[in-house]
């Protein structure tokens, strides 16, 4: 998550000081993501270091000194907004890890393993829907919130199924002849 990005987002709206730019971040991503003051201060200094933010240069440093985004803050942020993320390399994904590794180490039942954690997404699910049944009518930052975890949630019991269902098959099948390992790094819709 962007902290950067999003004060700047902020500050596009008109001038604002830290406590207000943590506040105003807070409430508008459901109150989900909390935001330390002095992450807040710590960015902002970096901000206006790059030019991206411009403060009240005869202000005291603290609490109410304002700051504003700057042209070259402007053209930042929109520039951010039009960039897609760099979603071309899976990510370093704890569960997706532990299952591979569950599936070579003796003694452990890999499904037992997969079963616990997808138990666990599922109470998960389960919460998020109570949050969003409660609040999701009141909020619009939350219930896009609470949608987004939810498709995500959602997307990881199926993943686990998947692999669960690969490895009773793989069980099953007679082991493929071993092939050289080729250190070769695949991209997401590569030929294989």
């Amino acid at each position: 998550m962007s902290i950067r990005h999003s004060l700047l987002a902020l500050l596009s709206e008109g001038p604002k000081y830290g406590l207000q730019l943590r506040e105003e971040f807070e409430a508008r991503t459901g109150e989900v993501w909390p935001l330390n003051v002095g992450q807040v201060y710590t960015t902002l200094q970096r901000l206006e270091r790059d030019g991206l933010v411009e403060s009240d240069d005869d202000a005291e440093p603290g609490p109410q000194k304002t700051f504003r985004i700057t042209p070259g803050g402007a053209e930042e942020l929109a520039g951010w907004l039009r960039t897609p993320p760099d979603l071309s390399a899976p990510p370093r994904d704890e569960l997706v890890i532990k299952v591979l590794v569950a599936t070579r180490l003796p003694g452990i039942d890999v499904h037992e393993v997969i079963q616990t954690h997808r138990r666990h997404l599922i109470e998960l699910m389960q919460q998020w829907t109570r949050l969003k049944d409660e609040e999701g009518d009141l909020d619009l930052g939350l219930a896009l919130v609470v949608d987004a975890e939810l498709y995500r949630l959602d997307s990881v019991v199926r993943w686990l199924d998947m692999a669960d269902g690969r490895l009773k098959r793989a069980a099953l099948e007679p082991p493929a002849p071993a092939k050289a390992a080729a250190p070769i790094r695949r991209r997401a819709g590569a030929r294989r």
